[in-house]
């Protein structure tokens, strides 16, 4: 620490350090947690470049965690951790334009009642609404409908601190490789502390959900399964072979709640809970367990049909019930019925057992499996380059949650998920970033993005040379230095352990730092490492001369500090401030109702 004092002693000292060294992150699911070195909560752009010049003269990462829903280690880190709750003011509404220019901390439920207020709201969401707008944006979160596409193609620009301090904008006119890098960045380009979103009127949506036979739903899909309404997505129930369909479109109607149940309160939400836990030690009770709880909330025969009006920015959220796993794939919509035929053949133990080469003997899985949809062909926006999903036409969503009653892990775990992962490799399937998929190797990402990718990589090193946004999930996943790193600000993962198996694991990390000598930006050797061009980023690097504005390109930016980042020749000792940030960690994530069994969590998936 003394180090850092001495650096934060030489910086403007009427620009806060809101720093914490007690803080414990844990991803909202308890799968992961760690103890990062600090623990920072800026409150303006002033105070956010001061972090990113002191971690690169203090030699270390940055990582901008929001609510910490991904359940992989992405938000990991034992160095210094960014949290962008306090900076999260909406700057401007333009009512004509129908957008809002925000700061990247803001949470999308605060987004969505903010633009309420203006009468406007977010044209499309995810299932929950706790994520920062930043967060969302750099995981291609998406929606269930085959009118919208991933969430990040209604930015309309953004505003990203890189590692040099620079503050920088960039949009489809202004800096468009950036901003397709940007778009979907993994948080391993820089800090994004502005977005302009495109936003639509307020309205509600009616929706309705039926349980259906799955063959019922195959036989539909290449019908009007998914175009009869604005929104729909599937809930599929692998060993009873049905489905909930859930469908919404646009109303002028006024709000009216769904049908209550006795069940569709605590007692369900309990219940279940307590079964998925017992299932670990019995998992042949699990097809049982799916037929009644599922049975009991939607009925025993298909036909019932629940409906509400909500809001459109609750009405698409759904609940997440309890920790999990999840593990999601985007593969073109065309393929879904071969792909959901397969999997239900290996789970149900048919012959041939959908040609998955692995052992289903004494396995069983949770449920539901969800099937979502989105289609990003007509869009008029960049593709950004790592966009996850089908250029020729709709994608299908599938996700093979599994839930971690009381916060341990099933035992079917593994061995489900690497047959899940082999199938959609298998199919041509990408990953959802923010997901849980741990048996594909980063050589199936670079061979499936191709040049995308590697044009993603040349453009982050340009902006971030020494790998101050970069830890073991990018190296991991996508073969970022997966062999000798040449990045100084890289950390990798030191250890995992969990106090007990199959329960939360505490993450450790460290530095992969050169002796000596300047970062590059190509990365090459051998295993999975990415061969890129060479570049003159090196001898850009801190080169002298006055910061540039934000307007002005990024081609000429990268090589200057930012101008509040400059050293002071005097100033008083810079203390480090604690402040503890209250950790959200709420249950539920829909809109939830009170009713007199209690919380509503079963009344929409």
């Amino acid at each position: 620490m003394d180090h850092i004092q001495q650096e934060l002693a030489k910086t403007d000292p009427t620009v806060p350090f809101r720093a914490s060294t007690t803080h414990t992150h844990y991803t909202w699911a308890k799968t992961f947690k760690c103890h990062p070195e600090l623990y920072l909560t800026p409150r303006t752009l002033e105070e956010i470049q001061k972090i990113v010049t002191l971690a690169r003269r203090c030699r270390r990462r940055i990582v901008v965690v929001g609510c910490g829903h991904s359940p992989s280690i992405i938000t990991c880190t034992s160095q210094w951790m960014v949290n962008l709750d306090e900076y999260s003011e909406v700057l401007k509404v333009d009512r004509q334009k129908k957008t809002m220019l925000v700061q990247g901390g803001i949470r999308l439920r605060d987004l969505n009642d903010r633009a309420n207020e203006q009468g406007l709201t977010m044209p499309n969401l995810g299932s929950i609404n706790e994520q920062s707008i930043v967060g969302a944006i750099a995981t291609a979160t998406h929606g269930s409908s085959v009118r919208h596409g991933l969430m990040s193609e209604n930015v309309r620009s953004l505003r990203v601190v890189l590692a040099n301090g620079q503050a920088v904008r960039c949009s489809a006119e202004q800096n468009p490789e950036l901003f397709k890098a940007a778009l979907i960045s993994l948080g391993a380009l820089g800090i994004i502390v502005e977005v302009e979103y495109q936003m639509t009127d307020a309205c509600n949506i009616e929706w309705t959900q039926t349980l259906e036979p799955l063959g019922k739903v195959l036989q539909t899909w290449n019908q009007d399964l998914w175009t009869q309404k604005e929104f729909t997505r599937v809930w599929w129930m692998p060993y009873m072979k049905r489905a909930i369909v859930w469908s919404a479109e646009k109303t002028e109607k006024p709000e009216r709640q769904a049908e209550s149940s006795w069940y569709g309160g605590s007692v369900g939400f309990h219940t279940y809970h307590n079964l998925l836990w017992l299932s670990n030690y019995i998992p042949q009770i699990l097809p049982w367990v799916e037929w009644f709880v599922f049975g009991m909330q939607y009925g025993f025969s298909t036909g019932r049909t629940t409906s509400a009006v909500e809001p459109l920015k609750t009405g698409l959220l759904m609940n997440c019930l309890y920790s999990q796993f999840v593990n999601e794939w985007a593969l073109p919509l065309s393929k879904g019925p071969e792909a959901i035929t397969r999997l239900s053949d290996w789970i149900n133990r048919e012959p041939n057992g959908g040609g998955i080469p692995f052992s289903n003997k004494g396995l069983y899985v949770h449920c539901p499996i969800e099937v979502r949809v989105s289609d990003t062909t007509y869009r008029d926006t960049p593709r950004p380059y790592l966009d996850n999903t089908n250029d020729q036409g709709p994608t299908l969503y599938l996700n093979a949650t599994l839930y971690r009653a009381y916060l341990q892990d099933p035992p079917c775990k593994d061995r489900y998920y690497e047959a899940f992962e082999w199938l959609m490799r298998d199919m041509g399937a990408k990953p959802h970033y923010a997901k849980n998929w741990q048996f594909t190797p980063s050589t199936y990402m670079q061979s499936a993005f191709g040049d995308r990718l590697r044009q993603w990589v040349k453009i982050r090193n340009e902006a971030d040379p020494e790998g101050m946004f970069l830890g073991e999930w990018h190296s991991q996943a996508l073969g970022i230095a997966a062999g000798k790193s040449k990045f100084e600000l890289l950390e990798r993962e030191e250890e995992r352990k969990a106090t007990r198996p199959g329960t939360c694991q505490l993450w450790r990390g460290t530095l992969s730092s050169r002796p000596s000598g300047m970062p590059t930006a190509a990365v090459s050797g051998t295993g999975d490492t990415i061969d890129l061009p060479p570049s003159d980023i090196a001898s850009r690097v801190e080169s002298p001369g006055g910061a540039s504005s934000s307007g002005e390109s990024f081609d000429m930016l990268h090589g200057a500090e930012a101008e509040k980042s400059v050293l002071y020749d005097g100033g008083d000792d810079g203390d480090l401030m604690s402040e503890k940030i209250a950790r959200e960690d709420r249950r539920f994530h829909a809109n939830p109702q009170e009713g007199w069994t209690g919380t509503k969590v079963f009344d929409k998936m």
